[in-house]
């Protein structure tokens, strides 16, 4: 290990790093703000599953629209510039979508603050990379387990709005309020100066220079094609277990299992507080026993545990079914990301672009199928996703690294 991996980082480096901790704790927190409120909002806009689904799908597709200029607005504004701004804009929408008085409002919303919420993704992650090369260690997971405590604290705050008796406005208001005084906070003590550094973290390789020791990246081949295809559907099938979470627990426990709408938001807190704890014990199992095998171990707790919770519906149990979930999931985006940055024959980010696209994509697809599928047999056997989703991970958990000795 070099002198440079274990040097002190300094004191605006720290302030840096709790920086950009904020900006994910801030935006894992808008979005769960509005999640619990979803029922309310869908019974007074009087529409069916299908139409809610469409409706809900309008986050993603902001996203997936915003996510090319993501990258543009970094290069323009920074990394933390687009990041504090993206936050602003994020609770603008949430607290739209919270007072839309119909359908069409309601989706245009969500638009707004899924594009937002991209760029808001971009830049966080493009400043807290930023932040981990002056360290000269991986914190990027760290930031991570940060933004799903911001979930756990959204979701909480939902439901002790809800609980007071606080209007879907004054709620999203105060909400949006907090999370953008936080973000302009934030936003003084990130790095200065453009990103474009120059500083790497030790043993990284420069973006546009040769493979690790000088030497020229393989050619991509099929294996390449073949593997980038993988790790898209590992990490795809990550992101429809979180939506399952966001979209639908709160309405599969609340109109299926009728449970207390306080209560109905636990399925999702559960998901995401799980997914935190996994998340926190990540690089540890990792190093232990290699990225393929906790995959495996995760798609199998993901299928078991909400297999059983629909074969079994009963509150309880589907709240722990959602917990497994979360912990199952915990580490396949990061996992499916890193190996896709290090594929032979690609530029270094590229396969990390083309991962990140994708998985929008699916995300974008997963609210209407899982809708029309419920309209059709029951959320119930839409929910099926989830356990597919594990199983998925166990097919393909091969193309993923084993232990290294």
């Amino acid at each position: 290990m070099t002198v440079d991996v274990l040097r002190r980082p300094s004191p605006a480096e720290r302030r840096a790093r709790v920086a950009v901790a904020v900006l994910f704790f801030t935006n894992g927190a808008l979005f769960a703000n509005l999640l619990p409120r979803f029922p309310q909002i869908k019974a007074d806009l009087a529409i069916d599953n299908s139409a809610y689904g469409l409706a809900v799908s309008a986050f993603p597709a902001g996203a997936v629209a915003a996510g090319l200029a993501a990258g543009l607005t970094v290069r323009r504004l920074g990394s933390a510039r687009t990041a504090a701004a993206g936050t602003l804009l994020t609770g603008a929408g949430i607290l739209a979508a919270g007072l839309a008085d119909s359908v069409l409002l309601f989706a245009a919303a969500l638009f707004l603050a899924g594009a937002m919420d991209a760029v808001t993704d971009v830049g966080q992650n493009a400043h807290g990379l930023r932040v981990q090369r002056h360290y000269g260690r991986s914190i990027i997971n760290g930031f991570h387990a940060i933004w799903s405590i911001g979930a756990v604290t959204g979701g909480a705050m939902a439901a002790a709005a809800i609980a007071l008796g606080l209007s879907r406005g004054q709620h999203l208001a105060l909400a949006a309020a907090l999370c953008a005084a936080a973000a302009c906070t934030a936003l003084r003590f990130c790095l200065p100066g453009p990103d474009t550094d120059g500083s790497t973290a030790a043993g990284d390789t420069p973006v546009d220079g040769p493979g690790p020791g000088g030497a020229p990246r393989p050619a991509a081949g099929r294996r390449t094609a073949y593997v980038l295809a993988a790790l898209v559907l590992i990490a795809t099938a990550g992101t429809l277990v979180e939506d399952a979470g966001s979209s639908w627990a709160t309405l599969y426990l609340a109109d299926t299992l009728h449970a207390p709408v306080t209560v109905a938001a636990s399925g999702y807190i559960a998901l995401v507080g799980a997914q935190f704890v996994g998340r926190v014990l990540g690089d540890r199992l990792t190093d232990q026993f290699g990225q393929r095998a906790v995959a495996r171990a995760g798609g199998l707790i993901t299928a078991c545990g909400m297999g059983l919770a629909l074969a079994v519906p009963t509150v309880p149990g589907t709240v722990l079914g959602f917990a497994a979930a979360g912990f199952g999931v915990a580490t396949l985006v990061p996992a499916a990301m890193h190996e896709a940055d290090e594929l032979p024959g690609l530029k270094p980010g590229s396969g990390l672009a083309a991962v990140s696209w994708l998985m929008r994509m699916g995300f974008l697809l997963s609210p209407p199928a899982v809708g029309l599928v419920a309209d059709a047999a029951g959320l119930r056997t839409g929910l099926l996703v989830v356990p597919l989703a594990g199983l998925l991970v166990l097919l393909l958990a091969g193309v993923l690294r084993p232990r290294q000795g």
